[in-house]
């Protein structure tokens, strides 16, 4: 890696671009135009908000947590993948995309090289779509560890749509990330629950994993959020832990720091 940094592009609801050693990397591709509505069997969602007013250019890779909800992939996202070198999902997201989609299972890894010859190893980790036993109904859904090795290596932690529970205090058992994305926004679809991290589960994670960074996505965009911003930097504040929080300002590159802190990331702790 040239520099210390890295540029993470934040474009709305669940989707931000990370600028790697010249690779760009999309979460979750939500690209429609507000006022977009979808509809699935008993379940209607409309979009709020226009992605950032920015150019994407050219993608390499989606790291999609799953197929199945449109405020995480959209129809403008399908196309996208469709251009796109990989695509890591689920195992069964994978079955349905085809074409350059690769299915990992929790804990499952692939290997990366950037242009300048990083390595970055991608890794899915357990998530669960709202309260035990909503699996059924909401599907598989996966997040994603990424260590990208070096002088200065970093870990990040992208949770996917997932509330707190014994998945993500797993990853916190196996990891000491850097940086946390946390796919927040309580958001409200089948029932009184959440099927996202409300703001209990975010000061959760950040307990977790004390040593992070925690940036939220997901917060905006989307008529079923019912949480924004404001009340994870007032649960935060409540907490103490602040100045842990970074929010994203839409499509502005905002450059990340690489790891000067754990000499060892990716080794299983003890």
């Amino acid at each position: 890696m040239k520099n210390n940094f890295f540029n993470v592009i934040y474009i709305g609801g669940p989707t931000a671009i990370f600028e790697i050693g010249g690779l760009r990397i999309m979460t979750d591709p939500t690209l429609d135009p507000a006022g977009s509505i979808y509809h699935i069997p008993n379940l209607t969602v409309e979009k709020t908000l226009d992605p950032a007013k920015v150019e994407i250019g050219k993608i390499d890779i989606v790291l999609l947590s799953h197929d199945q909800h449109f405020d995480n992939f959209d129809n403008a996202g399908r196309l996208l993948v469709k251009k796109v070198a990989k695509t890591y999902t689920t195992p069964s997201g994978a079955e349905r995309l085809k074409g350059a989609s690769i299915g990992l299972a929790p804990w499952q890894s692939d290997t990366v090289v950037t242009p300048d010859g990083t390595e970055i190893i991608i890794t899915a980790t357990p998530a669960r779509h709202g309260p035990a036993g909503i699996e059924k109904i909401q599907g598989e859904v996966t997040g994603f560890i990424l260590l990208i090795k070096g002088e200065l290596p970093v870990e990040i932690y992208i949770t996917g749509d997932t509330t707190y529970y014994e998945g993500v205090a797993e990853v916190a058992k196996r990891y000491d990330p850097d940086y946390v994305f946390i796919f927040a926004g309580g958001a409200q679809t089948r029932g009184p629950f959440f099927v996202t991290m409300g703001t209990n589960d975010a000061m959760d994670t950040a307990l977790a994993f004390p040593d992070a960074i925690i940036i939220p996505l997901h917060y905006e965009g989307w008529k079923h959020y019912t949480q924004n911003e404001k009340d994870i930097e007032k649960s935060y504040e409540v907490l103490g832990i602040k100045q842990r929080l970074k929010i994203l300002e839409a499509g502005v590159a905002v450059p990340l720091a690489f790891n000067l802190r754990n000499p060892n990331p990716g080794i299983i702790k003890v």
